[in-house]
């Protein structure tokens, strides 16, 4: 087939997709190939991307789009005698979201294999990469044989996605935040679960937020894109469940990269919040009932929560770390009980604690607002391949439901170059919201609102 012809076949699928059209399972691997190959133009792909972001997909559609980008590139295979045990997480994104550091080696000590495969923070702060690559000499890059092998003597790993894994959702994803078609159901659902499948899981939890610093604003619109995922995952032959969760608040104590990092270390020590405890064992808790390891979700939330209170999930995480590459006393240093985390991780140069304005109960913390500050002082990144600053984040000093006095130190912010600026101060001071707790400020407030099983 010619180029021009193959050009025009594609403006045809273009055509009938703009108009309106249900694309048959033989043009939509025809376009992933495309895509794959490069014989599509790119101004193509980036119409297909408004005409499927305007019309949207049917489910079947949507389901042939997700499996021709799983088998655009490698699907992993696993030991036989692994069948049932392999298992992964995905969220879609928040503030202070650390659950992947703790939540895989809680799930590894369980006796589950969890072949994590991550990404980097675009905007916000940085993403499960960036933290983990806060703590000297850990490698997110491992062949797939060394992953393998990490898998069956450590049963956990966190690593990057490889360039043979959907090569297809590289070029698209790319595109979707050049052309403002991020947001598109079908496209999400495609991207997210294509990665998953390609990893071969029995099963697949997915994290679904909703709030002020969620990508949907609402519940209804999260329960619709956590509806799609689950639906696609399971006919792809994966387990899929998912938990929705508020993202308004950030997730624990802190927000940053090493800080972050810190949080999941005392966390993994028995010493983590309750909210963050909580999304823990509830996605993990999920995963248990999912591959029969668990009769119930609160027995599974038990079993979870019992390898943060024992060691064991803080056993597996030094483990992990030492198999991707961080020294052994380096990774000793970081589990021992009362270790001075920053005689390892790096730790900004410059602390600033500000303080409550009067006196009240905390209601609320804006996390949107705090990300963008913290964006902007060097956490995050705008482009892709962008350095981020590590050490730079800040530490919650209250909790929502706990009264305050005036005066009383409730944020640190640690930052470097640039400085923390007046505006900014003033800007943090207000995400703050104090007052006198309703009904629907308890000290018991969940993350979680509901979960929906398979």
């Amino acid at each position: 087939m010619s180029h021009a012809q193959t050009s025009a076949t594609y403006q045809e699928l273009i055509r009938k997709k703009r108009d309106g059209g249900q694309l048959t399972d033989r043009e939509i691997r025809d376009f992933v190939q495309g895509v794959k190959l490069k014989t599509i133009q790119e101004s193509q792909i980036g119409a297909m991307l408004m005409a499927i972001w305007q019309k949207g997909m049917e489910t079947e559609e949507t389901h042939a789009l997700t499996k021709e980008m799983m088998l655009s590139g490698e699907v992993m295979s696993w030991p036989a005698e692994w069948e049932g045990l392999v298992v992964d997480k995905h969220s879609t994104g928040g503030v202070g979201d650390k659950v992947s550091l703790v939540l895989a080696p809680a799930l590894a000590a369980c006796g589950c294999k969890v072949p994590m495969i991550s990404g980097r923070g675009l905007a916000h702060t940085g993403g499960t990469l960036d933290k983990l690559e806060s703590i000297p000499g850990f490698n997110i890059y491992q062949p797939v044989q060394q992953l393998q092998r990490i898998l069956a003597e450590v049963g956990c790993c966190i690593v990057g996605q490889t360039e043979t894994l959907v090569p297809a959702d590289k070029v698209l994803y790319a595109l979707r935040d050049a052309t403002s078609t991020v947001d598109s159901l079908p496209l999400i659902t495609g991207s997210i679960i294509s990665k998953k499948g390609a990893e071969s899981l029995s099963a697949l939890v997915l994290d679904v937020k909703f709030g002020r610093a969620a990508l949907y604003k609402d519940l209804a619109s999260a329960k619709t894109l956590a509806q799609s995922l689950v639906t696609v995952g399971n006919s792809l032959g994966m387990r899929t469940g998912a938990v929705l969760s508020r993202m308004d608040a950030p997730i624990g104590r802190c927000v940053g990269n090493s800080l972050e990092v810190v949080e999941s270390l005392e966390t993994l020590k028995g010493r983590g919040s309750h909210t963050l405890i909580d999304l823990v064992t509830t996605l993990g808790g999920l995963l248990l009932v999912m591959n029969s390891r668990s009769a119930s979700l609160e027995e599974g939330k038990r079993v979870v929560a019992r390898t943060l209170q024992d060691g064991s999930a803080l056993a597996k995480f030094q483990a992990m770390m030492q198999a991707q590459g961080v020294a052994k006393h380096v990774a000793c240093s970081l589990c021992s009980a009362h270790t001075e985390y920053y005689s390892v991780l790096r730790r900004a140069q410059n602390q600033t604690e500000l303080e409550t304005q009067r006196q009240g109960t905390v209601l609320d913390v804006d996390g949107m607002v705090l990300a963008e500050v913290l964006h902007s002082l060097g956490a995050g990144r705008s482009k892709a391949g962008e350095p981020i600053n590590h050490s730079v984040g800040a530490e919650l000093l209250v909790s929502i439901g706990e009264q305050v006095d005036k005066g009383q130190p409730w944020l640190r912010v640690h930052y470097e170059t640039p400085a923390l600026s007046p505006a900014q101060t003033l800007l943090l001071q207000d995400i703050l919201s104090l007052g006198t707790p309703s009904l629907q400020h308890t000290h018991t407030h969940s993350l979680v609102v509901e979960t929906i099983l398979p």
